[in-house]
């Protein structure tokens, strides 16, 4: 059994430990309530953004379509995967590099993929068994839309040049601080909606619909891209604040199982010391 300068050393490092997780926990918790509030904001613009493009393009003929819709023969892909700068945010970033692995080896097996990174930690992992075409950690320093819309400009030219077929999002969906959803969507080429022949669009359009729908891709594609980076933010601050309240659980359970074996100990020393001296003064009456 450990000494007892050692157990109390131990207890002091754990206290310690317990005192950084439970700070980390509230921090992540305050940012979590910003974050969390921006994408709920957004979410309904952005869906129903995509849906009002989704319908419009569905009634495009296929000669007027638009080029970001060109559905092509999948040889090159592009997979963007959303992961965090910093790490302590449990299962977070390692279910990002899961999915895209699982999607280089499985769904486009045979077949190049490329990856463009978003956050420090998918980058350092992904680099050492994929081509990373770029690392846009940068982005987390000032979340804005102006600085993913670069990102997602890059990303068309990408695809208009034909430098590849098909350009999906890998990122980890917000649900509430404790469930975050891995997702898979599809960034380019747009995705037609489904056809419902019941649908009608009872819509003047001024200027012509072709126009309009050449106006919409661009911001609609930047709004998606900003959303996905916005979910994952969220659920960054999420899994961060549920792992640091598990750590910190956890250090406080082990700091109350230290102290029941030092006070152990500290009773067995003292039993000890009071059988020597019980044992001496018997030794010295004989």
């Amino acid at each position: 059994m450990a000494n007892l300068k050692e157990i109390r050393n131990r207890i002091s490092s754990v206290k310690s430990t317990m005192q950084i997780t439970s700070a980390m926990k509230m921090v992540s918790a305050a940012k979590l309530k910003k974050a969390q509030d921006a994408i709920t904001a957004m979410r309904p613009y952005a869906n129903k953004l995509t849906e009002l493009l989704q319908s419009l393009s569905a009634t495009l003929d296929a000669d007027s379509g638009s080029k970001f819709a060109e559905q092509r023969e999948v040889n090159k892909v592009l997979l963007v995967a959303i992961t965090s700068n910093r790490g302590l945010c449990g299962a977070f970033n390692s279910n990002i590099i899961k999915q895209s692995n699982n999607l280089i080896n499985t769904a486009y097996a045979g077949k190049q993929v490329d990856v463009l990174t978003i956050g420090k930690k998918g980058n350092d992992i992904l680099s050492k068994t994929s081509t990373i075409i770029e690392n846009r950690s940068d982005v987390f320093d000032e979340l804005t839309f102006d600085n993913v819309a670069e990102i997602a400009n890059k990303l068309m030219e990408l695809f208009e040049a034909g430098s590849y077929d098909k350009i999906e999002l890998v990122y980890n969906k917000f649900k509430n601080a404790a469930t975050q959803i891995v997702m898979t969507e599809q960034f380019l080429p747009i995705v037609p909606a489904e056809s419902d022949e019941n649908v009608q669009l009872d819509y003047i359009f001024e200027p012509s619909k072709e126009e309009i729908v050449e106006g919409l891709i661009p911001k609609s594609l930047k709004t998606q891209l900003y959303k996905a980076i916005r979910d994952s933010f969220a659920s960054e601050h999420g899994a961060r604040m549920t792992a640091m309240h598990k750590a910190t659980d956890n250090a406080g359970e082990l700091r109350d199982s230290l102290t029941l074996t030092y006070n152990k100990a500290r009773q067995a020393a003292i039993t000890n010391e009071i059988l020597e001296i019980v044992g001496g003064a018997e030794a010295l009456n004989n």
